[in-house]
């Protein structure tokens, strides 16, 4: 049963009688209807009445107004306000720009700008790799969206990307100090994707392509790899497959099994299942075996485009078919990021004994965690709500930071295993069945990821030069 949560907060300002019974009135209200109280506080008090404002966790809009009929239906009380805690963050935006410099006078205005900015602009004409040194471009990445693939959302354009877009902008800021900006693109046209990224490239030393659909971002990503000089990395595809292959590595230290003898299942071969089955390919696993919405994908199926093509190439070495759970039966590991309640215990208890289980869907995982539980030894999802969350936010802001730092012009495979052992490592001595990967919070994940990265992108430069 899904459980309130602080995506949906609401803040109810009411007048209620000054009576010792009052708080506990109210209070029992929120519960009554299945609210989840986390703040009450007294705002105004006067003889005959207090202003109160209780802050609780709901389930939806409906839900909320439940909640607020049945605080306003309590005798004495009066409902004056709600307001969702989520708007009012987004109000505004949650970005701005600041002057790294101070203007206080005429002296800082003439180097700052006319007419002394000019000799800074005729020394990157002379030397463009000055950019890197004199301008924005050292710390500043590109968050770039058609707003085809948003979240759970889908195909909702790209205004409505925005508010995400402005979010990954902020957790640069907060984990890396990477100064990264939200460009959203009025199109879904490939070639013109490429050609205004293309275009808008020189402010940038990296580009951090988000929400794109899958196949196109294939090929974006691709090509915009093969004609800019700063690192591409899409997110959907690396950002997961890294955090996925860090949290498998420990989850295999758990259960005590070499990955050479595993068989994988991984159910979802879009952006994201894609990249992880191309980087767990670099661990040398024992067998994956890929599922789509048509079943396990081998070559012998029609209908491919490029990507299936070159994953039935590359997997599922038995050459099976079958469905979903056909697949899991014998299985060791079992990867998802496809669709919510695919299937259930009955088919987690046909899977190899201490079976490892990363449901990834969001919000509504493959399989509920607590089904998985039943016959798994170690279960994974991407919610906050349950142990083991893989966020992708334990990877992309510490990849870039080393990625600018090295001046780095390219990305690889290599970078990203080193950063998803980077991230492995920091749970160190703490690995346990619940707790495969550190928080999202830890302060050391964004500095190990950076430094492997960078140490990483280094090596490649000497080798390159060598």
């Amino acid at each position: 049963m899904p459980v309130p949560g602080p995506g949906y907060s609401i803040t109810v300002r009411l007048e209620a009688p000054p009576s010792a019974s009052a708080a506990g009135d109210l209070t029992t209200a929120v519960g009554r209807v299945g609210g989840v109280l986390t703040a009450f506080d007294v705002v105004e008090s006067h003889a005959d009445a207090i202003v109160v404002d209780i802050t609780a966790n709901v389930l939806s809009a409906d839900h909320a107004e439940d909640i607020t009929s049945e605080l306003d239906s309590l005798p004495g009380v009066h409902v004056r306000k709600v307001s969702d805690r989520t708007f009012l963050m987004h109000l505004g935006g949650k970005l701005e720009v600041s002057p790294k410099v101070n203007l206080r006078n005429r002296d800082d205005l003439s180097r700052a700008y006319t007419p002394g900015v000019a000799r800074v602009c005729q020394a990157i004409a002379a030397n463009p790799e000055d950019a890197r040194r004199l301008t924005i471009k050292r710390n500043t990445v590109a968050v770039v969206t058609d707003g085809s693939a948003v979240l759970g959302l889908g195909n909702i354009g790209p205004a409505a990307a925005l508010p995400v877009m402005e979010g990954k902008a902020a957790l640069f800021k907060k984990f890396a100090g990477v100064d990264a900006w939200p460009v959203c693109l009025d199109t879904q046209d490939t070639e013109e994707i490429i050609r205004t990224v293309r275009a808008l490239a020189p402010v940038y030393a990296g580009i951090n392509l988000e929400d794109i659909a899958a196949p196109r971002c294939f090929e974006i990503e691709a090509r915009l790899r093969e004609q800019l000089d700063i690192p591409v990395f899409h997110d959907d595809q690396h950002g997961t497959a890294i955090v996925v292959v860090a949290a498998l590595r420990n989850a295999l230290r758990v259960v005590r099994k070499p990955i050479e003898n595993c068989k994988i299942v991984v159910s979802g071969v879009g952006a994201a299942g894609s990249a992880i089955i191309r980087l767990l390919l670099r661990k040398s696993p024992g067998d994956i075996v890929a599922v789509d919405i048509d079943g396990v994908v081998h070559p012998g199926r029609e209908d491919m485009d490029d990507n299936l093509r070159w994953v039935a190439e590359h997997t599922n070495r038995d050459k099976a078919t079958g469905t979903l759970h056909d697949a899991l039966v014998g299985a060791d590991v079992f990867i998802g990021v496809s669709a919510p309640n695919l299937f259930g215990a009955e088919q987690v208890a046909t899977m190899a004994d201490d079976a490892v289980v990363f449901a990834l869907a969001n919000p509504d995982p493959e399989i509920d965690p607590l089904e998985a539980q039943q016959h798994a030894a170690v279960v994974a999802t991407g919610r906050s709500d349950y142990p083991n969350q893989i966020n992708n936010v334990l990877a992309f802001p510490g990849v870039f930071r080393g990625l600018l730092d090295a001046h780095a012009h390219h990305i690889d495979d290599e970078m990203l295993l080193a950063a998803a052992n980077a991230i492995a490592d920091v749970v160190d001595d703490r690995l346990n069945a619940s707790f495969i990967v550190p928080s999202v919070f830890d302060a050391a994940v964004a500095p190990a990821v950076a430094e492997a990265v960078r140490a990483a992108a280094r090596r490649e430069e000497v080798a390159s030069t060598a």
